[in-house]
């Protein structure tokens, strides 16, 4: 039997103008992929070539390009693993996940590292016998490309900035398949900017490139993780309010968090009232209390009514219909995705 997401109020931030209330809460989500249910400890490796160190970084100081720039890229391959894999096991989604932390490739030829090499059967089984796991996720290649900045910025002040690109391939394999489970594609980036009063005091304020790499890769493997686990991510609700004491009681049921009691008397105050705008907003409202009661396909059936007549009374143009439009994708989407959720949290 699938267990029910969870929804957790953060915060309630409430807004001066238009009686609308914003509630911040946490949703559980599936990860992007199911792993059978016989999985309970993974491997995290590194089957990823680092690029040489010249290769992918520029450093261009007050206007010159500098043609000594280089950074070592080893470490960041091990920190987007280290990091990926402390992200999944706080997940405590699995029983245990372990890092190895031996390269599983070597340098060889000049271009070895724009290779994707794909770990094979007996690679995978081997490593699964030899670690005691029943997976293995890998990096099996990493590209970064680092550009660092220092430009004069007047009254002898200096400003640094470093961005780093990050593109590489991650797979999940499993032991008795000759071929991957599934295949994580990876992009992101991160920018660290910083002021000083000279360039020698900046350079204790930046990272040093190999450094700045691995808070790069640290980033990124943090970030992987949820790809493979359930995970939480927080995200931003609405309700509306007015002045009248019913909408006011409301409100204060829904800043405490008891949705059910918030709900009814929503409830109540839609099936008395006559005018469309306001029973638009009131069904919204129903639509929040019933996702936060885990009841998801009436608050897509809420949201759906609010919608409808948000359209009716103001135009399909008008920013609560707008809202109102999102937010019924979004109750959709995690219909799918609880359903996906529901497995994997069965499996383990």
């Amino acid at each position: 039997m699938g267990k029910h997401i969870i929804f957790m109020g953060l915060s309630l931030v409430l807004t001066a103008c238009g009686g609308m209330n914003y509630v911040g809460i946490e949703t559980c989500n599936p990860g992007e992929i199911t792993f059978p249910k016989e999985v309970k400890k993974v491997l995290m490796v590194n089957n990823a070539v680092a690029q040489p160190e010249k290769e992918g970084y520029t450093y261009t100081l007050l206007g010159v390009k500098q043609d000594t720039a280089k950074a070592r890229a080893d470490s960041a391959l091990f920190d987007v693993c280290s990091a990926c894999g402390r992200g999944i096991l706080n997940a405590s989604y699995f029983d245990d996940v372990l890092l190895l932390h031996d390269f599983l490739q070597e340098g060889g030829s000049q271009f070895a590292h724009l290779r994707d090499e794909r770990l094979n059967e007996s690679q995978v089984a081997a490593l699964c016998e030899a670690n005691g796991t029943d997976a293995v996720i890998s990096l099996d290649k990493m590209l970064f490309k680092m550009d660092r900045q220092v430009t004069n910025i007047g009254a002898g002040f200096v400003s640094g900035t470093i961005k780093v690109e990050m593109k590489g391939i991650m797979r999940a394999y499993l032991p008795g398949r000759d071929k991957a489970l599934a295949t994580v594609l990876l992009e992101d980036s991160v920018e660290i900017q910083q002021s000083a009063e000279s360039i020698k005091i900046l350079d204790n304020y930046l990272p040093s490139p190999e450094n700045a790499l691995r808070l790069a890769g640290d980033y990124l493997g943090g970030k992987v993780a949820s790809y493979f686990v359930p995970h939480w991510d927080e995200e931003t609700r609405w309700y509306y309010s007015n002045a009248s004491s019913r909408w006011k009681e409301a409100a204060a049921y829904a800043a405490s968090s008891k949705w059910d009691e918030a709900g009814a008397l929503w409830k109540k105050l839609y099936e008395k009232n006559k005018d469309g705008k306001t029973k638009a907003k009131l069904a919204s409202n129903m639509a929040l209390a019933s996702e936060m009661d885990n009841r998801l396909d009436k608050a897509y059936e809420w949201a759906q009514i609010a919608y409808d007549s948000f359209c009716e009374t103001e135009g399909d143009d008008s920013k609560d219909a707008l809202l109102l439009k999102a937010y019924t994708e979004v109750l959709k989407g995690r219909i799918q995705s609880d359903k996906k959720l529901n497995a994997q949290i069965g499996n383990n």
